[in-house]
């Protein structure tokens, strides 16, 4: 039974977070018309930001929508997906990579429906060395002929380099950013360590950002002239922000000016 209140498209479907995730995965399906993305990879400058549970729920989301998902946790040195899915880690991905097992007997069936979770395993001495691995480029083009899409949570990029190692893997990259915990230093360090191994950032997920009480709407004030030339001002309303909904807000990478 799925208990983790982090699974808040699982456990509240109807809320408004919930829908937020969907409106990802939707972002995420149209964020490109020529080539089809099937593996996507999860990270963000540091800890604490939310990766692991947006690529949950981003997991979640797409098996809703009738998607045969894999999930696959690839944070080696601080591994999250087990926990939140009540799932016993004691094979996983290394196991895969290290003896040789097929992934069909490691994988873990979930309540989920179309939702299978590969776990990260026992903790290995060389983890960049391992997700680099031509191993892990084989195990990945396997998983890609078999499911529908695959969403891969990783370490923060700044730290290690194990995000950037797997980046040259995958379709493209979801990088997470905490609000009111990612300094702009470390996002344009993050997006810049992914752009040097030519990593294709899909856009960011912004991450905790509170909710405006009176709909979620921004508002700026703009000036103007009334016939008699007196100076006056009016509030005007910008933008509906459909995706700032207890706590997650989303945009595109191109539009971080970074």
């Amino acid at each position: 039974m799925l208990k983790s209140t982090r699974l808040a498209i699982h456990a509240d479907p109807k809320s408004p977070v919930a829908e937020a995730y969907r409106i990802l995965r939707t972002n995420i399906e149209f964020s490109s018309t020529d080539r089809k993305i099937k593996v996507i990879l999860v990270t963000s400058s540091g800890p604490a930001e939310g990766k692991s549970t947006t690529a949950a729920n981003m997991a979640i989301a797409m098996a809703e929508a009738n998607r045969r998902v894999l999930l696959i946790d690839c944070d080696l040195r601080k591994p999250a997906i087990h926990r939140m899915f009540g799932l016993v880690n004691i094979k996983g991905l290394t196991n895969i990579l290290v003896e040789g097992l097929k992934y069909s007997e490691i994988a873990n069936v979930t309540e989920v429906e179309n939702l299978e979770i590969i776990t990260s395993g026992p903790k290995p001495p060389n983890p960049s060395e391992l997700l680099g691995s031509k191993r892990m480029r084989e195990f990945l083009d396997k998983v890609r002929e078999d499911y529908d899409m695959v969403i891969i949570d990783t370490p923060p990029v700044l730290p290690v380099t194990d995000a950037a190692v797997l980046s040259q893997y995958v379709d493209g990259v979801v990088l997470v950013a905490g609000y009111g915990l990612t300094t702009f230093d470390a996002a344009v360090q993050a997006k810049a360590s992914l752009q040097k191994v030519n990593a294709r950032i899909l856009g960011v997920v912004l991450n905790g950002v509170p909710v405006d009480r009176r709909g979620g709407y921004y508002y700026y004030y703009y000036y103007y002239y009334d016939e008699s030339g007196r100076k006056k001002k009016r509030r005007r309303v910008t933008m509906e922000q459909p995706l700032s909904v207890d706590g997650i807000s989303i945009s595109r990478s191109e539009g971080m000016n970074l």
